[in-house]
């Protein structure tokens, strides 16, 4: 019998328990059919007219990895305001997959500060229906990416839910955001204002 040293002994003993996988990364995971071909589908997420007619009232897309993902829910604000303003395409794969960095709204600037990002798979189910599955990750936790996590998890299915709506009834109308938008900026505008006056 070889006698064999602790050093040995304690990697022999380590080796042969499991060691646990570690915690699940948290993750949003959402899927949607949508009645659409796959070229359909894969321009929606790769053009500029295909981002506004489902996603955000402006855009600046340039479908390419490095190229500009910039999702602008609020056009008319300053930039870094914009919503989505300096995201980046990071990978591309035809018809089948793409992923971009994403941020956090201006609501929460800590979070904002930093970047997660998303993948979105394209699968045809027939020719004129097209399954899109988007996997957001790449969460820190605590604080505002709980709260920044909260937001996309309901955010993200209505997202889809435009995408399916824009294959059925044709694209977003984005006029009664944008209207939503003036009257929400007017009202704090005036409050500012009224504020100012009474100090």
């Amino acid at each position: 019998m070889t006698s064999r040293s602790p050093l040995a002994m304690g990697l022999a003993a380590l080796l042969s328990v499991p060691l646990s996988a570690g915690a699940v990364e948290r993750a949003i995971e959402r899927e949607v059919v949508v009645p659409a071909t796959l070229d359909q589908a894969w321009a929606a997420w790769t053009t500029r007219e295909g981002v506004v007619s489902f996603f955000s009232p402006g855009a600046e897309i340039d479908a390419r990895v490095g190229g500009a993902f910039h999702i602008f829910m609020d056009p008319g604000a300053a930039p870094g305001e914009r919503g989505a303003d300096d995201m980046r395409y990071m990978a591309l794969q035809p018809k089948k997959m793409i992923s971009f960095d994403w941020n956090a709204p201006p609501s929460l600037p800590e979070a904002r500060a930093q970047r997660t990002f998303v993948v979105v798979r394209f699968e045809p189910v027939s020719e004129k229906e097209t399954r899109v599955t988007l996997h957001h990750t790449g969460w820190g936790t605590g604080g505002q990416w709980d709260q920044t996590y909260a937001y996309f998890d309901k955010a993200w299915p209505r997202v889809l839910e435009n995408l399916r709506k824009r294959f059925e009834t044709g694209p977003m109308d984005w006029a009664p955001w944008l209207a939503q938008l003036k009257v929400y900026k007017d009202k704090a505008a005036a409050e500012a204002a009224a504020s100012a006056a009474s100090k």
